[in-house]
């Protein structure tokens, strides 16, 4: 893998990644900016999705009726997502048709309008996508495991905010959000593809150093206190399944245990992906697939561990079998889990739980897209050396480096643990 990048920062304070692949003449934009739901209080929760979704709505330059055909009408594709520590936008493009991409960001960073209308339009499609999310068990299991994990940091609402915020968010609340957060200073530009360094950097030059300083306040997050035992909770809602979420509190991105903690992940649940918006790979010999789905305990499980700035969750999620009981389920993954507190695992077992692990990052890390998506993820908690590192960190994993996650982390003392109880009714007009 071709890892050398050139990096540099304007000087608005917009920082520059740039990588040159020249496999194919395509090139790949994204715009990175270091603003999230873990940015928002209570009041104007889910303001940063709601932003990200104004910014599809237009410029004087470039009306929302003219961006995605301007896209594909040139044979590119583009997206965006909004997560707990970032917001991104992407293009991906013919490399002879990249200025189009560049010009949109530019343009979309400083002239965005947040029309009146477009704000309330907008306001009923984000309130009718969260009352979508209320009709799917794993929604509403996920967002009491999540406030209940944390009390204190602002890790502890869902991305798309609470119901009484998305009712009550006015235009002004969003245009300000906008102006102080997505500006140069609060962002990274990440490009990679078919160009020459020098030719594509003077394209950035003229496009985004004119725009103005923009310096963010950094923001003051309260460092969640360590929980002093299990929290449980159910939540009831309708349908036929009963689910399973078991949410441990986890190490931050950049902490030494994270590389053996995704190693442990692997070796009970599967490969987590770091990919947000990459496939997965089977899961049928990890620990838990075995104990819970071979057994007929379970349908399904499968397990999550994300890169973020401040220590997040580890999160276990059972879809318990027909035949069983939650508390069932809950027993059998607590006694693979001892099992793994008691003995380390074998040195064959660490080195598959690897080896699909290395799989997955590989397989998310192949096309130009993703290089240029890792280049700009892997700023937004860390660096780019992050993401260099990665198969080397978690090679260096051993036996008892797994051991000490179960026994760290992997602590009742130290979860919540959630379980959906079906009332066996059905949501009208499903």
């Amino acid at each position: 893998m071709d890892t050398e990048i050139k990096k540099l920062q304007l000087s608005n304070g917009l920082q520059v990644l740039l990588k040159e692949i020249h496999t194919a003449p395509i090139i790949s934009v994204w715009l990175w900016y270091r603003v999230g739901s873990r940015d928002e209080r209570p009041g104007i929760t889910g303001i940063s999705h709601w932003t990200e979704h104004m910014q599809f709505k237009g410029t004087v330059r470039f009306p929302a009726e003219v961006l995605d055909k301007a896209v594909a009408r040139e044979g590119g594709y583009r997206n965006a997502f909004t997560f707990l520590d970032w917001t991104t936008y992407f293009e991906t493009m013919p490399a002879d048709k990249v200025d189009l991409a560049l010009d949109l960001e530019a343009d979309r960073m400083h002239n965005s309008t947040f029309a009146t209308g477009d704000v309330e339009s907008e306001r009923t499609v984000i309130i009718s996508e969260r009352q979508g999310n209320e009709n799917e068990p794993l929604f509403l299991l996920g967002e009491e495991v999540q406030a209940a994990a944390f009390r204190v940091h602002s890790y502890h609402h869902e991305i798309i905010g609470d119901m009484a915020d998305l009712q009550s968010i006015q235009r002004d609340d969003l245009y300000n959000h906008y102006q102080a957060h997505y500006v140069t200073g609060n962002a990274t530009l990440a490009v990679a593809g078919d160009f020459e360094s020098e030719s594509m950097l003077a394209r950035i030059r003229a496009r985004f150093e004119p725009l103005p300083d923009g310096k963010v306040t950094p923001q003051r997050t309260r460092p969640e206190p360590r929980q002093p035992g299990e929290r449980r909770l159910n939540v009831e809602g309708p349908g036929e399944t009963t689910f399973v979420q078991a949410a441990y509190h986890a190490p931050a991105a950049t902490d030494p245990d994270f590389f053996p903690y995704l190693v442990t992940d692997s070796l009970l649940t599967g490969p987590s992906n770091q990919n947000l918006f990459g496939g997965g790979i089977s899961n049928k010999t990890s620990r838990l697939y075995r104990a819970l789905v071979e057994k007929e305990l379970a349908v399904s499980v499968s397990g999550g561990l994300t890169a973020t700035i401040d220590p997040f969750l580890h999160n276990i999620v059972v879809t318990v079998h027909p035949n069983s009981m939650a508390d069932q389920a809950i027993g059998a993954m607590d006694d693979e889990i001892k099992r793994l507190q008691d003995t380390p695992p074998p040195d064959s077992e660490v080195a598959r739980a690897v080896k699909q692990a290395r799989a997955l990052f590989a397989y998310g890390s192949e096309s130009i897209t993703n290089h240029a998506y890792w280049m700009g993820y892997s700023e937004m908690f860390a660096t780019y050396d992050w993401f260099l590192n990665y198969l080397d960190r978690l090679a260096a994993v051993t036996p008892d480096d797994v051991q000490h996650i179960a026994r760290t982390y992997l602590r009742s003392s130290n979860r919540v643990l959630g379980v959906y109880l079906p009332t066996g009714l059905t949501v009208e007009g499903d």
